[in-house]
């Protein structure tokens, strides 16, 4: 765990060799970051995503980094992360039908709004955009905003160390959550565990393509299962 800590605060390691003044200043400016980011997501301004994204690469270009400072490595053995990635995310989705779907169903006697989604059943020309959007806007750019830059920033404020990972973990995916209100208590509920899950592979593989796939992975298995049956809510 404790290189995963190291690599999900990248940034904030890099702060140790500055001088103290600028360490300050620029904890500061991660800080403002962070709060125009859960305004973002708060106000639900225009497309929130896209909105970070216009902030994180505004925040890159006066740092002078690249993506690889969000998390964006390459690994040694591309293929079989993959794999493995395909693999954790089949096994999570059947986790969140088999359990914690259903459990929140019952506590709450509430299911997962799917309205967004209404028409999809059968209809291969919308299976095909709604993939697209989800590969591009959704597992690229989200993973970049939820996963990458935001928890990058909160560790910039908060430092290295666990607490400080498990704080930039929990408060990016409440926001990445938050942001997905349109699909109702359950959704939100769903999207928070969703987001824990992305965020722990991608430290365990060390690498935000991880958290990408899996993003990507786990939206294509319910969409084409949605295509094909129609909406699930829960395996009992």
């Amino acid at each position: 765990m404790a290189d995963n800590a190291g690599m999900a605060a990248n940034s904030a390691d890099k702060l140790s060799d500055q001088p103290r003044a600028a360490q300050g200043t620029w904890r500061v400016v991660a800080l403002a970051e962070v709060v125009l980011s859960a305004a973002a997501v708060a106000f639900d301004l225009f497309l929130p995503t896209i909105v970070i994204l216009l902030l994180a690469s505004i925040s890159l270009a006066i740092r002078r980094t690249g993506p690889s400072s969000l998390g964006f490595r390459k690994v040694q053995q591309p293929g079989r992360m993959v794999v493995a990635v395909f693999v954790l995310t089949i096994g999570w989705s059947l986790v969140q039908l088999g359990l914690t779907m259903p459990i929140l169903n019952h506590l709450t006697g509430q299911r997962q709004n799917l309205a967004q989604f209404e028409g999809l059943q059968g209809n291969l020309t919308m299976l095909l955009l709604l993939l697209g959007l989800s590969w591009t806007l959704a597992a690229l750019g989200e993973e970049t905003v939820y996963r990458g830059y935001i928890p990058t920033r909160i560790s910039e404020v908060l430092g290295p160390r666990r607490a400080g990972l498990l704080l930039a973990v929990g408060i990016s995916s409440a926001l990445f959550a938050l942001a997905h209100t349109e699909q109702g208590a359950i959704g939100v509920g769903l999207t928070f565990l969703d987001a824990v899950f992305f965020s722990v592979l991608k430290l365990r593989f060390r690498t935000l393509w991880a958290a990408v796939l899996a993003h990507g992975f786990n939206n294509t298995i319910g969409m084409v299962t949605f295509y094909l049956i129609g909406p699930i809510y829960g395996l009992w």
